[in-house]
């Protein structure tokens, strides 16, 4: 079990609660734009001895004061042992949210059976059309196809969510997705922010930031597919 880190307290990564972040590292993921390319390149964590033990032990010490856990990456359903970890969380009362990139429906399959998830979070990185060109030299994308059915026919809590960053998104992208997760609970639309990122040489020329007014017409574009479509 590679756990990156552990952040004690959020407000902004489980909708309503309080919540601990446990970051896995490892990704099967090529995003430039990825805000956590320690993670992504699978680097060692700097607080090494974190494990499952310890981090169990310091979510029970937070009985009471934490709502909920975020399992994060990374790519968590990488992790052979992710079912046995968020079954430990449960036992300890906490719900748990799943951030994923979708690229493993039958361990989402597995989670969702095994009522081990209480809310799940899928990055739809772009037009899946489009993922062999910037995401992943994998060119097969049934795997997506297979986790957006899973999870719009889970019957727990869910969003899907898409980092808006040019040239990976347009506006044809954005309607494309929005097409495929036609129904869905909510389509959070996400501002990038170039500071630290896996590839900062994709984003050397100027203008790859959405501004408010243009991320406005992409949640128009999006909206009339899906219940909530939201920028954040």
């Amino acid at each position: 079990m590679h756990i990156g880190g552990l952040e004690k307290n959020s407000l902004i990564d489980y909708p309503g609660k309080l919540s601990s972040v446990i970051f896995f590292s490892g990704c099967n993921f090529d995003c430039p734009y990825c805000h956590n390319p320690d993670l992504a390149k699978n680097c060692k964590p700097r607080t090494a001895d974190l494990n499952c033990e310890k981090i169990c032990h310091f979510l029970e010490l937070r009985r009471g004061f934490l709502d909920g856990v975020v399992i994060s990456g990374g790519e968590p359903t990488l992790q052979n042992d992710l079912a046995y970890l968020c079954a430990r969380i449960k036992q300890l009362g906490y719900p748990v949210k799943l951030d994923t990139n979708g690229s493993r429906p039958c361990a989402l399959k597995h989670l969702i059976e095994e009522n081990l998830v209480d809310y799940i979070a899928m990055d739809l990185k772009t037009d899946p059309q489009l993922y062999a060109t910037y995401i992943t030299r994998n060119r097969d994308t049934d795997p997506i196809f297979s986790s957006i059915q899973i999870i719009m026919n889970s019957g727990i809590d869910y969003e899907f969510r898409t980092t808006c960053v040019k040239p990976i998104i347009t506006h044809e992208a954005i309607e494309n997705i929005a097409r495929l997760i036609q129904g869905a609970k909510l389509y959070a639309l996400q501002r990038f922010r170039n500071n630290v990122v896996l590839h900062p040489e994709f984003f050397r020329e100027d203008h790859c930031e959405y501004v408010d007014e243009e991320l406005e017409q992409l949640r128009l574009l999006a909206a009339p597919f899906v219940d909530r479509c939201i920028v954040r």
